[in-house]
This record gives C-alpha cells, structure tokens and sequence, in this order.
C-alpha cells in the first residue's frame, strides 16, 4: 500500500521542517564566516583548508550513514543527526585558531552530511509513494531555510557576537528537532505500491551497471555542491572584500543567491514534469555557468548580485535530481555515494577557491564554479538518453 494520503502529508511536512533547519543553520554559521576569519586572524588560505573540515567530516561520514539508516531507518537517523547538527553549529566562534577551527568544522561537516543522507534517503521513500516527482520542493525547503538564515544573519551581524548568534541557532534547532521528529518517529517510512521503485525496496548491492549510473549521477552533484559552496563560503568575502560591501550587504548576497535556489526549487516539479530530468538538468547547468560568470566577475555591487541570483536558478534543481535518481536506483546507498561525491565537490572547493585567491584572485577563483557548471551541463548531454527520467 502506498500509505495513508494523511500519514503522507505529515510526513511531508516533517521533511519539509528538516530541510528547512538544515539550510538555516548552515546558513547562519556561513555569514558568520568574514567575523570569525578575523577573529582567528587566517589568511584566505589557511581559511580555505579550515574550512575544509566541514566537507571532509561530511565525506567522512556518508557511506556509514547508508549504512545505519539501512539498519535502523531513515526516520531515526534523521532525527539523532538533527541534534547533533544543532549542537556542532555553536562550536565555531569558541576558536581562535585556525586548526582549532578545522577540528569543530570536522564535527559540524560530519553532521551536517549525515543529516543530508538520512533524509534525502527518506524523501526518496515519499516521492515514491506520492507518485510525484516532488522532490525539488524539499531543497526548495533547504533554500528557503538558508535565506531566512542568511537573512537573520545580516540583520544580527552589527548586534551580536558569532558566538550568541550561533547559540541562539542551536537553540532553535533543538526546539524544531523535538517538535518535528516525533512524526518522523512515529511512522515508518512509506512504501510504494510496484512497479515504482522506492529507497527501502532498493538492493543492497549495486550491480556494475547501477553502480556507473549512480556515479554519472554523483558526478553532477559533485559539480553543483562544488558552486553551492563556493556560495557559501567565499560569496560574502567576495562581496564585501572585492566590491566593499558592508558585513550586512555582504550577508544579503547569499540571501539572493538562497531565495533564487528558493525560486527555482519551488518550480521544480512542473519543470521535471514538463522537461524532464535530462533536459532540466543541461538548461540549469548552462544557466548556472553564465550567472556565476557576472557574480565573480561584475565591478558593480547590483550586478554581482544579479549573477549570484541567476547561479542560483540554475543550480536549483541539480542536486535535488541527482540525489533522487541515484536515491532510486540504489536507495540509501545510492544517495550516500552520489552525495560523497557531490561533497567531494565541497571537500575540493574550500581549498581549492582559497588557494586560487592567494595566487591569482578571489574573483577569479570564483569564474571556477562556472566552469564546473558546464562540465555538469556536459554530463547531462551526454548521458540524457541512457540515464533513466
């Protein structure tokens, strides 16, 4: 049985309610970047490998998380990561050193990539059931999450510390965690009636064949986590290094980048039902190169903001469609590695953007997230007629 229409719509609102806390408090920690750069005195470099951390610590830790969500549910997994991700997201501004600062991002990253395994793997479980290809609608959830984050950010950079704005965060993320998780709790998650396949039903091991399309899959993911966080790490430095916007102004970039990801998101299932995954995922990786190229390298304030907006279009549905395919065809194994590799992206973009500062320029650095954008635009051409839409 496909579940009860009104179970469904509980659950769908608890993962909505989950997405939507991942990306506020991701948010909320990354505006808090520029302050707690200063505060540890590191250079873009030194900042860039501390950084590090969060990516590594979610690499880390996805392929264990298939696991345990395998042997004791999406639902819990969530729910117990949820805290955890609560509570890491205080740690940052207690450093004040650069290796210190790495060490509470390793914690934050591991939690932070489990919470994306658990319940992209449960959402996989729902699409399914609901027959819909709705799975746009909660990274829409984690878009919105993330301006709203970003937004409160800015508004609070001039009032208070990093260290009682991410307190606050951690509060208000464990008053969600309990509200929210007793659904998740207290229902298993949905399985579809045949012939559609759902993340529970999935084998446990990949043939070869499924294995080479879950990574084709991770691999665009990889490409769009890669831009999403160069968004978030280094957008607001951009901006207020570069084009000399004040702390605010700066934490408003993320914001259009956030609401434009928001946008695009909330579109998502009439853009699938209309296009397909093909199609959508080479029309946003092309749109994606083209924003991000006027974002990283405008001289004007209006118009960087303008192309971190469009970046943001463009990048919306990639990873929604990514994870969901891979999520398919191997349930949470297939999400933890099409998500490994997809933060492979991050693992490699901190560093990598951070170095490329040092050498040349942060501009410059940034033109990188277009380039990897049409690389995924290339992925999507050239295996839009063997992935399965």
């Amino acid at each position: 049985m496909p579940g009860n229409r009104s179970t469904l719509t509980r659950l769908r609102a608890a993962l909505t309610t989950f997405f939507a806390l991942d990306g506020f408090l991701f948010a909320g920690w990354v505006v808090r970047i520029p302050a707690i750069k200063e505060q540890t005195g590191a250079s873009a470099g030194t900042l860039g490998l501390a950084l590090l951390g969060v990516s590594a610590g979610a690499v880390l830790t996805m392929t264990l998380t298939g696991r345990l969500c395998r042997r004791y549910g999406t639902h819990q997994v969530t729910v117990v990561c949820a805290v955890l991700l609560s509570l890491s997201v205080a740690l940052p501004p207690l450093t004040h050193s650069a290796p210190a600062l790495g060490a509470v991002l390793l914690l934050f990253g591991a939690a932070y990539g489990s919470i994306n395994v658990a319940f992209n793997s449960a959402a996989v479980d729902l699409v399914a059931a609901l027959r819909r290809p709705v799975m746009p609608s909660f990274h829409a959830a984690f878009s919105l999450g993330g301006m709203v984050g970003a937004g409160l950010g800015g508004l609070v950079a001039e009032a208070l510390s990093p260290t009682r704005h991410l307190l606050g965060l951690a509060v208000i993320g464990l008053l969600v965690t309990c509200v929210a998780g007793r659904t998740l709790l207290r229902h298993e998650p949905p399985v579809a009636a045949d012939p559609v396949p759902t993340a529970s039903a999935a084998p446990r091991r990949m043939e070869p064949g499924t294995r080479g399309l879950v990574v084709v899959f991770g691999l665009i993911a990889l490409c769009t986590a890669y831009g999403e966080g160069a968004m978030a790490d280094w957008g607001a430095l951009h901006l207020e290094q570069d084009l000399h916007a004040s702390p605010g102004v700066a934490a408003v970039g993320y914001s259009c980048f956030a609401l434009a990801m928001t946008a695009g998101r909330l579109t998502g299932t009439a853009l699938l039902e209309r296009l397909g995954h093909g199609r959508t995922v080479i029309a946003g990786g092309a749109t994606a190169a083209c924003g991000m190229l006027l974002g990283s390298l405008a001289p004007f304030l209006w118009a960087a903001l303008l192309g971190f907006a469009v970046t943001g279009l463009g990048l919306a549905n990639l990873f929604p469609v990514a994870v969901e395919r891979a999520g398919t065809l191997a349930g949470p194994s297939g999400v933890a590695v099409a998500s490994t590799l997809g933060y492979s992206g991050m693992l490699l973009g901190p560093p990598a953007i951070g170095f490329m500062a040092d050498w040349l320029s942060l501009p410059l650095a940034l033109t990188s997230v277009a380039v990897l954008a049409a690389i995924a635009t290339l992925i999507g051409i050239a295996t839009r007629r063997t992935a399965p839409n």
